[in-house]
C-alpha cells in the first residue's frame, strides 16, 4: 500500500513542514545544496539516487519555494538549482541534524566532513558557534572541510566528492561550469569587384 504524501489529521508545523522535507533523500539533497551542488547531474552522482526520484525531490523542494531552478551564468543551461532565502532558512535544522547524528551514531574515524568559521577557521560547536570567537556564525560563512573520517580521493570519485576533499565556504558554487570555448570571429568579406587578398606575413 502507497503511503500518502501527507500527514492527514495532523495540523502542526512540524507535520507542515515533514510533508515538504521529510521524504527519503530531500534532506541530503538540501545538505548538497547547502555545500554547492547546483546541476541535476551533481545531485545524481554525489548521492546515488534514482533520477526519477531525484526529479520528485527537486520538483517537490521548487514547488515549495525552497529551491529555484535559474539559468547558469555563461552557458544557458536551465537546470541549475539554488538554495531560496526559504531554502537557507533551513540550515540550522540541517546543521543539528548533522550534529546529532555525529554525538549518537557517530562513523568509524570520526565525522568526514567537519564546519568551520571562516573568520578565523575555528571549529563550530553543535549550536553553530565559533568555538573560538563565540559567534553565532551564519552560513554563508561556514565552511566544510575534510575531517579525521573522510577517506583519501579515489581516481573513481565524483566531481562533487572530489571537491570536497577541500575546504569550502557553504552556499557557493561548487563546481564551475565547463568553459565555453568562443567561436572564431568571421573572415571580413571582400568587397565585390575586388580579389580578396592571401595571409599577410
Amino acid at each position: 500500500m502507497t503511503l500518502p504524501r501527507d500527514y492527514r489529521g495532523q495540523t502542526c508545523a512540524l507535520a507542515r513542514s515533514m510533508e515538504i522535507v521529510g521524504e527519503r533523500w530531500t534532506l541530503l539533497i538540501l545538505r548538497d545544496a547547502f555545500y554547492g551542488v547546483r546541476r541535476f547531474g551533481e545531485f545524481a552522482a554525489h548521492l546515488g539516487v534514482p533520477r526519477a526520484v531525484l526529479a520528485d525531490r527537486l520538483g517537490t523542494l521548487t514547488e515549495a519555494g525552497v529551491l529555484e531552478r535559474r539559468p547558469e551564468t555563461g552557458t544557458g543551461r536551465r537546470e541549475v538549482y539554488g538554495l531560496t532565502p526559504k531554502g537557507v532558512a533551513l540550515w540550522p535544522a540541517v546543521r543539528a541534524l548533522t550534529a546529532w547524528g555525529e554525538e549518537f551514531h557517530p562513523a568509524v574515524g570520526g565525522p568526514r566532513r567537519v564546519f568551520l568559521h571562516a573568520g578565523d577557521e575555528a571549529p563550530l560547536d553543535p549550536d553553530g558557534r565559533c568555538t573560538d570567537c563565540g559567534t553565532a556564525v551564519p552560513v554563508a560563512d561556514v565552511v566544510v572541510a575534510p575531517g579525521p573520517g573522510l577517506a583519501p580521493a579515489a581516481p573513481d570519485d565524483d566531481p562533487v566528492t572530489a571537491a570536497l576533499t577541500r575546504p569550502h565556504r557553504l552556499l557557493r558554487p561548487l563546481l564551475r561550469p565547463p568553459l565555453r570555448t568562443p567561436l572564431p570571429a568571421p573572415l571580413p568579406a571582400a568587397s565585390p569587384g575586388r580579389p580578396t587578398r592571401g595571409p599577410q606575413r
